[in-house]
């Protein structure tokens, strides 16, 4: 799998087929991913439920700033900060195998497999961190897999973005990226947030799933289709 900066010679050639992006929480999953894996990480790790008394102070931040980055790293940071790859590494493997997996729409699993048989590029691109949304892009066969990046202490996790959260305008940005790697493709996409409307606006095939209410009335205006996966 490649990322976002990667070389266009590194990516093989679209032409004849497509690319499809598709989004995680919700859209391909049942649910948010990030707040079970902390509690997965917790369960495995009891040593470290003490550091739940972090969390008000940053609810509270998050209240007051509404950087959903930030919230995100602080508590990457304060629950899971100073574990080793390898820590990181099993945790993920076994979460995946006895959570995430089962999180699942089998729709979902369905149209990532009419899009490959299509022959097109498949692109996870997700606001969810690095730690399980590389490897569940791995499992699920994409060809490339952009999400949000954490720093890392040498072998410690340090927790807190390393880069840009993908979200909102960064997915339209990752969004523009891809199309200059892929200049003469078709664009697919699919998300299920009102964050995720911008970025479907500009593909050739948007669709919408398991929104709210209010995302499904402000698609529809937007002329973008809706549907519901299960």
């Amino acid at each position: 799998m490649t990322d976002a900066a990667a070389p266009a010679a590194a990516v093989r050639d679209t032409a004849g087929g497509g690319v499809a992006i598709f989004d995680l929480d919700g859209t391909l999953t049942r649910r948010d991913t990030l707040v079970p894996y902390l509690r997965f990480a917790l369960a495995r790790h009891p040593e470290r439920r003490g550091r739940l008394a972090a969390v008000p102070a940053i609810l509270l931040r998050f209240a007051l700033d509404r950087d959903r980055g930030r919230l995100k790293g602080d508590l990457i940071h304060a629950l899971l900060g100073g574990l080793t790859h390898a820590e990181i590494n099993a945790m993920t493997q076994a979460f995946l195998d006895e959570q995430l997996i089962a999180m699942l729409y089998p729709t979902a699993v369905a149209a990532i497999e009419a899009h490959r048989n299509a022959g097109d590029w498949l692109v996870l691109l997700s606001a969810s961190t690095e730690f399980y949304v590389r490897e569940l892009g791995s499992r699920l066969g994409f060809d490339q897999v952009i999400c949000t990046e954490v720093r890392w202490d040498g072998d410690r996790l340090d927790g807190r973005l390393k880069g840009e959260n993908r979200r909102g305008p960064e997915k339209t940005r990752c969004l523009a990226d891809l199309r200059a790697m892929h200049p003469t493709a078709t664009f697919a996409a699919y998300g299920n947030a009102g964050s995720d409307l911008d970025h479907l606006r500009h593909v050739d095939a948007p669709r919408v799933v398991n929104a709210s209410l209010w995302t499904r009335a402000r698609a529809r205006s937007l002329g973008l289709p809706v549907d519901s996966w299960r």
